[in-house]
């Protein structure tokens, strides 16, 4: 199973920006899809996760309200939607799949069998 994120760039504070997880090797039907960011000098950081198997949706409070997820299973992707960007939301993002996860295990890394390489988002004020 592989992953690619993309959609990452730099954009402006309060702007939106929506970013892509391709996945490729299985249907995302039976998995669970991770989002993480990791800022410099940070600890990799778990934002949100999708059940896609039982349609569940997991939030970190840093982005609850601002971030929501998205699945389109015909194409295999997930999407992260972010709205309201801030600067503290610089980070590279991110995917992660894996069998399916409940509440509350869904932020353990550890859990996560298959990684995207990421993809750098760079919010400016």
């Amino acid at each position: 199973v592989q992953l690619v994120e993309s959609g990452g760039e730099a954009v402006q504070a309060g702007e939106s920006l929506r970013l892509s997880c391709v996945v490729s090797g299985d249907v995302i039907d039976r998995y669970s899809v991770g989002w993480f960011r990791q800022a410099p000098g940070n600890e990799r950081e778990a934002i949100l996760s999708i059940n896609i198997l039982e349609n569940k949706v997991y939030y970190a409070d840093s982005v609850a309200g601002r971030f929501t997820v998205s699945n389109d299973n015909a194409k295999n992707t997930v999407f992260l939607q972010m709205n309201s960007l801030k600067p503290e939301d610089t980070a590279v993002y991110t995917c992660a799949a894996t069998y399916p996860l409940s509440a509350g295990v869904w932020k353990f890394e550890r859990l996560y069998e298959y990684w995207g390489q990421g993809t750098q988002v760079t919010v400016s004020s």
